[in-house]
């Protein structure tokens, strides 16, 4: 463990969010599992990564690992659906089964209590992480505390996130 894990004083475990079903998800429920955290959009150019953190899941997902979308409409309205229209939109064109959570707002004076703590040294006492568009990939480790930040352009099926998920 390194000496940032001993500081940090919340963990993902602390939080509690609702699915796109509108039913609470404590996210403590994902003990000892690795996470990718990820926020989405419909209309956007890395929208196609659907697809990808897709086949992530169907590989990998299970007991030792997890992805959750949560949708956001910070980005140019690119995501302007109900939460009822995101998950149809997910499952017709991209077959999701994933977790996809309600749609929250990733940054602003608006942002979601767990993305305020993904972003924020602070608050994760690992690094600041700028949402500068959609499809920002963290990865939580299995004691639930951040581990890395990519950015949009970072494909799911790349070298240092599918390394980083089958690392034991």
């Amino acid at each position: 463990m390194t000496i940032s894990s001993f500081a940090q004083t919340k963990s993902l475990y602390d939080f509690k969010v609702n699915t796109l079903y509108g039913e609470e998800y404590d996210l403590a429920q994902l003990k000892g599992k690795k996470v990718l955290i990820v926020n989405t959009a419909s209309k956007c150019g890395f929208t196609p990564q659907y697809a990808d953190l897709q086949k992530l899941y169907e590989i990998y997902g299970g007991k030792d690992f997890t992805i959750i979308g949560f949708p956001a409409n910070d980005f140019m309205n690119q995501e302007p659906g109900t939460n009822e229209e995101i998950a149809s939109f997910c499952q017709v064109n991209y077959g999701v089964t994933f977790p996809m959570m309600e749609k929250i707002s990733v940054k602003g004076k608006e942002i979601h209590p767990l993305y305020q703590w993904l972003t924020n040294k602070s608050e994760n006492g690992v690094l600041d992480a700028k949402i500068s568009w959609n499809f920002n990939k963290f990865l939580i480790d299995e004691n639930g505390q951040v581990v890395k930040h990519y950015g949009s352009k970072t494909n799911p099926l790349s070298d240092e996130i599918v390394n980083w998920v089958k690392s034991k």
